[in-house]
């Protein structure tokens, strides 16, 4: 029989965090008194975070350290600590302490209510000015054009019931975007303001390029709103070049005179050219990510497993 609690934890060079982070982590769940279990999932960490994961799985009989083949990704992580997650409430957390161990007493609470998913919403932010405005044009921007409703300024911070786990794990996709598959599950969810911490120390593991990345992956896995864009781009292209073909054949035919232009047909030809580029880039995204699907290969690949008995 499972644990009541699971928490898991994607790990990426935190070796500066993970002992604050397990303290802090360890008091919070053995004041609740329930049974638990804590699953770090080290995603091809280059420093000393699987050596301390490794020792603290040793000498804890509720930690397990599930240690990537290399690096898959964050949301990759996410989805190999869920798939060995045996708990009843999952709980998916942050290693940098930027989701303050603290607060789960009350998402738990909502849990126990009857809630299946209470996921954090970020009341404040307290990182640079940059990033707080990257994200909020995120959010907003994937909330209008996603196809479901996914809510403003919710990470993956949160505690799921066993059977949106199960949902979760159960689909197929290899590009993931957990946020947005546990939105998309439905059944009853709830969101619980919180004020997001600084990163405790270490550099952080969300770059820009990560970023774009990651809303690369919201905005294709959730909308069909590019395609739709580029369609109505090239409809109404097309609808100006017809007007305009039409305006000169009338002003040849009435006034005789031919239309003046060599520099306006290389504007119009380099437009066009550029046109044709985004679409065949849009498109792209698409096409590689159905590739990515035919392929099948394996979400992951796990190296070891490290528990209590090592």
């Amino acid at each position: 029989m499972g644990p009541e609690l699971s928490v898991v934890i994607p790990v990426f060079n935190e070796e500066a965090n993970l002992g604050l982070l397990y303290s802090r982590l360890k008091h919070t769940l053995d004041a609740l008194q329930v049974s638990y279990e804590i699953l770090f999932v080290d995603d091809g960490s280059r420093d000393a975070s699987l050596a301390i994961l490794r020792n603290l799985a040793a000498v804890d009989p509720c930690v397990r350290a599930i240690e990537l083949a290399r690096n898959f990704g964050h949301q990759v992580a996410i989805s190999a600590g869920l798939d060995h997650a045996r708990g009843k409430g999952v709980i998916v957390m942050d290693a940098d302490l930027q989701d303050p161990p603290e607060v789960l007493p009350q998402f738990i609470a909502k849990w126990r209510e009857g809630h299946d998913v209470v996921y954090a919403i970020r009341e404040q932010r307290k990182e640079n000015m940059f990033k707080r405005a990257a994200y909020a044009v995120f959010y907003r921007l994937l909330q209008r054009v996603a196809n479901i409703e996914i809510p403003l300024d919710a990470g993956d911070f949160c505690i799921m019931d066993r059977r949106v786990v199960e949902l979760l794990t159960s689909m197929p996709e290899r590009n993931r975007f957990v946020r947005g598959i546990r939105s998309w599950v439905g059944l009853s969810q709830v969101g619980l303001a919180y004020e997001r911490q600084a990163r405790n120390a270490g550099r952080p593991k969300f770059t820009f390029t990560r970023l774009v990345r990651l809303a690369l992956d919201g905005l294709v896995s959730f909308s069909y709103l590019p395609l739709r864009v580029i369609t109505m781009l090239g409809l109404t292209v097309s609808f100006v070049s017809l007007v305009l073909a039409l305006f000169y054949a009338l002003k040849k035919l009435t006034v005789g005179l031919n239309p003046p232009g060599f520099a306006t047909l290389i504007v119009a030809i380099f437009f066009l050219a550029g046109m044709q580029l985004i679409t065949i880039g849009v498109i792209g995204e698409y096409v590689g990510r159905i590739f990515e699907e035919v392929k099948r290969r394996p979400l992951y690949v796990v190296r070891r497993t490290s528990d209590g008995q090592g």
